[in-house]
């Protein structure tokens, strides 16, 4: 079982707080959270990362608990081995492509950088800054981040957001190539259906 999760989450402070509770249960390769804006998705994409602390539940993945409220079990986002692809991308405007993938890589660990690159075709964009990338070459070099930090899993908050029509394809194919090729659990987002229906094993609907 790749994610197990049954939590309570409640976004805001006082008589405007929202508080929603999810439950999922679902199997290695891609899972999709499917639904409208607002839905709570990236909510619950914080609360695996460790950027929100649910009130209450439970969280597995792969085999680990993440965060146990009743066995007081919460691990420090650092500990969880998370690689999360923002849907702002939040790369470093001040360092180069280069010293972006390398910020998040740990010494000695993680995947082969040759390979990475290749896989993500961003070699010849290592001296470039963020500012003068592509939607699309831009959301690349987001994911590569991601797979360098050694992850043991994927967050994928609606990747596609940033990337125009004419690059969704290679973007949409790449997602394909991580899925099938480095077999780590992916949790992603979306609202549109195609897309999931194309890309995930299981789509759990939020």
């Amino acid at each position: 079982m790749s994610f197990d999760v049954a939590v309570t989450l409640v976004r805001g402070t006082g008589p405007h707080g929202h508080r929603r509770s999810h439950a999922f249960t679902a199997g290695p390769g891609l899972t999709a959270l499917f639904g409208a804006s607002g839905a709570g998705k990236t909510s619950l994409l914080d609360a695996l990362a460790g950027l929100l602390r649910p009130t209450e539940g439970r969280i597995v993945v792969a085999g680990t608990t993440l965060f146990d409220a009743s066995a007081r079990i919460d691990l420090k986002p650092e500990r969880r081995r998370c690689g999360y692809v923002f849907q702002d991308l939040r790369l470093f405007p001040h360092r180069t492509v280069r010293r972006n993938l390398a910020f998040a890589r740990p010494a000695g660990a993680g995947l082969d950088w040759d390979h990475t690159l290749d896989l993500l075709g961003i070699a010849h964009l290592l001296d470039r800054m963020p500012a003068t990338l592509s939607g699309g070459e831009a959301q690349r070099v987001a994911i590569g981040r991601a797979l360098l930090s050694d992850p043991a899993f994927l967050l994928m908050d609606e990747p596609l957001a940033s990337v125009d029509a004419a690059r969704r394809e290679d973007i949409l194919r790449l997602i394909e190539r991580i899925r099938d090729e480095l077999a780590l659990p992916i949790l992603y987002v979306s609202h549109d259906r195609a897309e999931v229906d194309r890309l995930a094993q299981t789509i759990v609907s939020v």
